[in-house]
């Protein structure tokens, strides 16, 4: 299905989700404000995901003060990587990615070397607001580096795939994994370049793709076939997507998860705004899937039946 340039009256009679309704009728009604907290900072998350029994990359340390940036390389001191990321970023803006460091040197994952004086800047940067939702002061979060899932070998271009959900009502309804490339800086975030590629609620295995909302076959870098993907430990994934629901208390979720190849799935962040591309990359619209959820009325399913649901009828093979 391809959405650009269609009339809104026949994307809605395609099931499509647009931003208004989106906004009114969804992340308004079911998202209360007093918990956006939760999902906003990605802290606060971290430790909510802790106490939930929830996997999420280690916490090496956290920096609120600017003389606390000094602490850094002794924080990473032993790492052979690391991450460090505003608490209220959003959209991927702010995150450093360091893959290898040799002794007081620090790399990025295109090899480029990153100065001592290049992190203080990011840090403070960080610290006053830069990157933040509103320009509001923030404090860098130091985190443990992701071991890449071999698995996605040639999928990703010097950066971890990361697995978005779309979860209403504690059902997980539209997936998507989202790979990154050159254009994107090693980064999966769809708006800085990287691919999108819908996967099936039902298997975990991918069905379309796109980049900068343009349907590709093909990873833009490797040439690697983007449909082969299949996505593994699916199950465990959409039981951490439907959990979430209960830990944030919010009704339309998006949950962003990696797979490690150590540790194996972890909970990166939760976000109370999910963007809309996920359907493009899907080749189809969520709203069949919302109101399915909102037939079934109120009922006392146990997250893993919830999810057994999902893949019974969210599946692009079955009839919802």
């Amino acid at each position: 299905m391809r959405f650009e340039f269609a009339m809104p009256s026949s994307l809605h009679k395609s099931g499509v989700l647009g931003m208004n309704k989106r906004n009114i009728d969804y992340i308004g009604r079911y998202n209360p404000r007093k918990f956006y907290k939760r999902v906003d900072d990605k802290l606060t998350t971290k430790q909510l995901a802790i106490a939930n029994d929830i996997a999420v990359p280690a916490l090496i340390g956290v920096v609120r003060e600017q003389h606390e940036i000094e602490e850094i390389p002794a924080m990473v001191e032993g790492e052979s990587g690391f991450v460090i990321k505003p608490s209220k970023g959003s959209g991927g803006k702010g995150i450093l990615v360091i893959t290898k460091v040799e002794g007081d040197r620090y790399f990025k994952p295109n090899g480029q070397e990153v100065t001592h004086s290049e992190i203080y800047r990011h840090v403070s940067n960080i610290l006053s607001g830069l990157f933040s939702l509103g320009g509001a002061p923030d404090v860098g979060i130091v985190e443990g580096l992701i071991q890449f899932d071999p698995v996605f070998d040639g999928y990703s271009y010097e950066g971890v795939p990361d697995i978005r959900l779309i979860v209403y009502k504690g059902f997980p309804v539209m997936g998507m994994l989202r790979l990154s490339t050159a254009a994107s800086d090693g980064k999966a975030n769809l708006h800085q370049g990287a691919v999108g590629v819908g996967v099936d609620i039902g298997t975990g295995k991918g069905l379309h793709a796109v980049q900068f909302d343009t349907p590709v076959d093909l990873h833009p870098d490797t040439n690697k076939k983007l449909t082969d993907i299949q996505v593994p430990q699916w199950d465990f994934l959409l039981n951490t997507a439907s959990k979430a629901y209960e830990m944030c208390e919010m009704g339309y979720l998006g949950t962003d998860m990696v797979l490690d190849k150590v540790k194996g799935p972890l909970l990166l962040e939760l976000n109370a705004r999910p963007g809309l591309a996920i359907q493009i990359a899907n080749g189809r619209g969520i709203l069949p899937y919302l109101n399915h959820v909102d037939s079934l009325g109120n009922h006392n399913m146990t997250v893993s039946e919830r999810v057994e649901y999902a893949k019974k009828h969210f599946s692009h093979n079955a009839e919802s």
